[in-house]
Formats: C-alpha cells, sequence, structure tokens
C-alpha cells in the first residue's frame, strides 16, 4: 500500500516530512535483522530520499520479513512455482525499476 500523496508525485520529487515519517512507520518489522538494514538506509538517505524510492521501499515492505531479508543480504533466490501466486508477486515486484533501483542503497 502507497501513501495516496507520494502515489501522485513524479518519482523523483523529495518526499516530504510527513511522508518520510510515514514510510518510516511501515518500515518497522518484525526481525532485528531487517530493521538494522532500514534504519541504517534511513540514517543515510531520508534527506534525499524521492517519492520513486519511497515507492519502491512500500513495495518491498509487502514481502514477508524472512524473504525481505534475504533480498537485503542478497542470497540467491529459492526456486518457485509458476503457478504460486506468492512466487509470481514476488517476481513481479523484483522486476520494478524503483524497487531494483533501491537494493544497492539498502544493502550497503
Amino acid at each position: 500500500m502507497v501513501d495516496e500523496e507520494l502515489g501522485a508525485l513524479p518519482a523523483d520529487t523529495l518526499v516530504s516530512a510527513a511522508g518520510l515519517s510515514k514510510l518510516r512507520w511501515r518500515c518497522r518489522r518484525g526481525l532485528l535483522e531487517n530493521d538494522l538494514f532500514i534504519e541504517r538506509f534511513f540514517n543515510r538517505h531520508a534527506d534525499a530520499l524521492t517519492a520513486g524510492q519511497a515507492r519502491g521501499m512500500y513495495a518491498l515492505m509487502a514481502l514477508a520479513d524472512n524473504d525481505l531479508l534475504d533480498i537485503l543480504l542478497n542470497r540467491p533466490a529459492k526456486p518457485v512455482s509458476p503457478s504460486d501466486p506468492e512466487a509470481q508477486l514476488f517476481q513481479a515486484l523484483m522486476r520494478n525499476p524503483e524497487v531494483t533501483a533501491l537494493l544497492p542503497l539498502l544493502r550497503i
């Protein structure tokens, strides 16, 4: 779920303080390791976060904690069944340019 205001902004527009606050709240995770990656990302990039990057973060937050951690640790993708709807959603997410552009910033 993307913030309605954020969804209407051009990709290169900086996120407002209110939008950043909503995104930080949405990014709270149940797995400490994910929180550490995400908090480091915000500490480094919050001031220059664009709407496109924020939409990528919202998309990543739709993943289960363990799937997100696998991505952040750059683990190889697990083999998936093409008939599995969750697998199709995950594969579509990983082809999303806003997500793929964001991943190197999260992994640093």
